[in-house]
């Protein structure tokens, strides 16, 4: 164990809840599985996840139904993503990793309904709005990733977090770098910092993730984020912000659909928006909508709650079940009520 590990154990003693520990630590062979659209803290929560297991002596599979995006590859581990469960392996135990609800794995429990039906499970998750947990699931809205829940449950059971020449550091901050964008959202803690320290003592090379996950974008994505931003749209009052990503966005531009990622983030640097959305053209016919809102103001999972979304009450999203020009009218309505609320 690392120093920053073992400085972690005071922290780590009472975070992980003992029915969880006892169903991990238990299995012999876990299915580990990240949402759908997959971003660093799943990518990173599901690998540390099944090192920690193996660590312990069991085997574990690492499943995504979605491929990882090209800009996830530069993370050791990602490798080991499968789309489906190995058929030859004999599962055990079933391990949700960040999934805000037990849906957000995606086409893969439909494909494979029965294995996700009759496995023992474990949601290990930190969105508030998650309500799919029970006894031997772990939940917890405080913290500001669910590898910063990782890193605590690998130092409970006394695995180094300099594992695999780093893999398990550096997998683990970048999932915190995701969802702090490098510390800089009210989300990060205290204890955040103190995982976070403990991670770069064990090898995590946290200026090359910062930079990989939010200053380094391929041109497609640079193109892609200006025809964005050209139509950016506002309510009377400017305090609702918007834009909207259409199918033939990506094809103009070369773009992917993972290079969406972050625009969302430009629109919530408006310095008036209670409330910046992006709305994002399916290809089934739906919208997916991404949420960001001011600290103090508006909460984002009421917002997406209005669509049977959720995640935090800065960060939240939901899909649509509405064409993209209905949707844009639908949520508008909904932003706008909510963002004439706020009193400042």
């Amino acid at each position: 164990m690392t120093a920053g590990a073992a400085g972690l154990s005071e922290l780590a003693r009472d975070a992980v809840p003992a029915p969880v520990l006892a169903r991990l630590t238990g299995a012999r062979n876990a299915l580990v599985v990240s949402h759908e659209h997959p971003d660093a803290d799943t990518l990173g929560a599901a690998i540390g996840v099944c090192m920690v297991l193996e660590a312990c002596g069991a085997r574990a599979t690492a499943v995504c139904t979605d491929p990882v995006p090209p800009l996830y590859a530069f993370l050791a581990g990602v490798e080991r993503f499968r789309t489906d469960p190995d058929p030859a392996e004999a599962y055990d135990l079933l391990v949700l990793c960040d999934c805000g609800s037990a849906d957000r794995v995606g086409a893969v429990a439909q494909r494979h309904r029965d294995l996700f039906a009759n496995l023992p499970r474990v949601i290990i998750d930190h969105h508030a709005s998650n309500s799919d947990g029970g006894d031997t699931d772990w939940i917890e809205p405080g913290s500001a990733a669910t590898c910063e829940m990782v890193a605590l449950l690998a130092a409970r059971l006394g695995v180094s977090l300099d594992a695999g020449d780093g893999t398990l550091a550096a997998a683990l901050m970048a999932g915190i770098v995701m969802d702090t964008a490098t510390f800089a959202h009210p989300n990060a803690t205290p204890r955040t910092l103190a995982v976070s320290a403990a991670l770069v003592a064990a090898g995590a090379p946290l200026s090359d993730i910062s930079r990989r996950l939010y200053r380094t974008k391929p041109d497609a994505q640079l193109r892609l984020f200006g025809r964005v931003l050209d139509r950016l749209a506002t309510s009377p009052d400017r305090r609702v912000i918007w834009s909207t990503i259409r199918l033939e966005d990506l094809a103009a531009t070369g773009a992917l659909a993972a290079h969406s990622e972050g625009i969302i983030d430009l629109l919530a640097q408006s310095d008036v928006a209670e409330v910046s959305m992006v709305l994002k053209e399916q290809e089934d016919g739906t919208t997916r909508l991404s949420v960001r809102t001011k600290p103090g103001g508006v909460d984002a999972t009421v917002l997406t709650g209005e669509f049977g979304g959720g995640g935090h009450a800065r960060a939240a999203g939901a899909s649509v079940p509405l064409p993209l020009p209905e949707a844009v009218d639908r949520v508008r309505e909904v932003a706008e009520r909510l963002a004439a609320e706020v009193e400042r």
